[in-house]
């Protein structure tokens, strides 16, 4: 356990997923790493469900083959998100780079789209 919980979340989902378990329960949480999970879950690849009582969030896997954190969490203008896509996803066409911006948590398109720059948080596919 580190001090880091979008990194240590987003660890606890892919060993989950090397070993075979589809359903795995978070104990930590934050506010960014739910976010995460929104679009992730917007995207299709999980699905999740947060218990405020015991503050923990289940997370069940649908399609996913890959997700990680970025560490260093680099700033990036929006000219510069091309060379972190190639860097971090497979193809350009194929996965989502999560970006923080003064919009919130949002995803390459998003960030193109809206012509904003941010902190390379995570990326998915």
């Amino acid at each position: 356990m580190s001090q880091d919980i979008v990194a240590d979340g987003l660890n606890q989902i892919m060993n989950a997923k090397q070993i075979g378990k589809m359903d795995i329960v978070i104990k930590r949480c934050s506010k960014v790493l739910l976010n995460l999970f929104e679009i992730m879950k917007a995207e299709g690849h999980i699905d999740y469900e947060v218990n405020k009582e015991e503050k923990t969030v289940s997370v069940k896997v649908i399609k996913l083959n890959k997700c990680r954190a970025i560490k260093p969490r680099y700033y990036v203008g929006v000219d510069g998100i091309d060379k972190y896509m190639r860097r971090f996803l497979p193809s350009r066409n194929f996965g989502s780079l999560i970006i923080s911006t003064n919009m919130g948590l949002l995803n390459h398109k998003d960030a193109i789209k809206n012509k904003v720059g941010g902190s390379v948080i995570a990326y998915f596919y």
